[in-house]
């Protein structure tokens, strides 16, 4: 149940790939035991044209992805670099649908479609004194550090990175009693982000006996 978080960011022509987006950027930022631990980041050729809007709000241009590796290739390369983790992104179904949708064009879907932790939903729960649950307003919130112009897929990754590093710092002192010795891990988010904060206790308790459990029985 301890696995590698891999926060995902994309970038992209559009809204979702059901409407024709598709993307232009990836990057995969690995956390493991709460400090970062590599980062992963390619512009993709995808052959969409990106619209000027988008490239005004990107900075990305149809002149920087003619030159960028296939999408196809960035794909199954990024995939490799984050296989076995558990994922999490800022507003976690737009990088989901992506993901999917590019893994599958690059004929690389995985087996099982993987769950991503939200921030977004996290953030509703865990923070309800900030303004909103935009990453950029949670970034001066918490005071995390500049990476970068916003919108681009790596700063972002970063900095939902560290808001993931911030999350587990505190969701672990607020559920000290019932955790115990275990730390935040990918499981526990996915449940937390599913139940209203009021009720975290019940989650973090039901984590804690299935981890102990798991540990119990890996170790027959």
């Amino acid at each position: 149940m301890k696995r590698t978080i891999a926060v995902i960011d994309f970038e992209t022509t559009g809204n979702s790939p059901q409407g024709g987006g598709r993307a232009t950027e990836i990057a995969a930022v690995l956390l493991r035991d709460g400090e970062i631990v590599g980062q992963y980041q390619s512009l993709m050729n995808t052959g969409a044209w990106i619209p000027p809007m988008i490239e005004r709000l990107t900075g990305i241009s149809n002149e920087m992805v003619e030159d960028a590796p296939d999408a196809a290739k960035v794909m199954r390369e990024v995939a490799t670099f984050t296989e076995g983790c558990g994922f999490v992104a800022h507003n976690s179904s737009f990088d989901r649908g992506f993901w999917l949708h590019e893994l599958d064009r690059a004929d690389a879907s995985p087996r099982i479609a993987p769950e991503f932790a939200c921030t977004v939903k996290l953030a509703r729960r865990l923070y309800p004194d900030s303004p909103n649950c935009k990453l950029g307003t949670l970034a001066r919130f918490h005071r995390l550090p500049d990476n970068g112009r916003a919108h681009r897929a790596l700063a972002d990754a970063l900095t939902t990175a560290q808001l993931v590093q911030r999350m587990q710092r505190d969701i672990g002192v607020e559920l000290a009693e019932f955790l115990g010795e275990l730390s935040v891990e990918h499981e526990l988010l996915l449940r937390l982000q599913a139940v209203a904060r009021p009720h975290w206790h019940k989650a973090a308790t039901g984590f804690a006996r299935d981890f102990r459990r798991h540990l119990q029985v890996s170790l027959v």
